[in-house]
């Protein structure tokens, strides 16, 4: 998608330890037209698919995710970093570390939410190791529902999380594929 390459070479920054900072559109500030572009094109890709649920994980995947589900008019559940008082017991988790934040969530996603009736797409912020995306995979395998595919909105090629999504034989799209940084610059895959 070569309107959110433009936008990372704008305004991303690459930090130390391969982590691109992109919080001026995407996950701090959230530029809605651009997010309503990204919602779309998963639109788009996903079209031939029966989808009746986004899944998404807290808190960066939620703008994107909204944005499809609205252009696909279909729900959006997010997956929950910490359970809250209100969520009863009937629930389904996963571990998942955060990449950036060094840290290990139990997600979460209340079970009235996803079924075996639902065809699910999995939609992301970043992919870099994967394990989100695997959280999220796996919550969709403890509810029994069919999953058609996971959207990226930046792909780190690079790291693991490819291949761990493609060895699973889940269809991936990623809409900005990043090939390496190098001296502070972004390079993406060529097509």
């Amino acid at each position: 998608m070569k309107l959110l390459e433009e936008r990372i070479r704008q305004d991303g920054v690459v930090l130390p330890g391969n982590v691109l900072k992109v919080n001026q559109f995407l996950n701090h500030q959230i530029d809605p037209q651009l997010m309503y572009e990204i919602g779309q094109e998963f639109a788009r890709l996903f079209k031939e698919s029966p989808i009746t649920k986004i899944l998404t994980v807290e808190a960066s995947g939620i703008a994107p995710a909204i944005m499809a589900g609205l252009v696909m008019n279909v729900p959006v559940v997010f997956a929950r970093k910490k359970k809250p008082s209100t969520l009863d017991a009937g629930v389904y988790t996963a571990e998942v570390y955060s990449y950036t934040k060094k840290v290990t969530n139990t997600i979460s996603v209340d079970q009235k939410f996803l079924s075996a009736k639902d065809n699910v797409l999995v939609i992301d912020d970043f992919l870099a190791n994967g394990q989100a995306v695997q959280g999220l995979l796996e919550i969709c395998r403890q509810a029994q529902a069919e999953v058609s595919g996971v959207g990226i909105v930046v792909e780190k090629s690079f790291q693991k999380g490819v291949s761990l999504i493609k060895e699973s034989g889940v269809r991936l799209e990623s809409l900005a594929r990043i090939a390496s940084f190098e001296n502070g610059e972004v390079r993406f895959v060529e097509e």
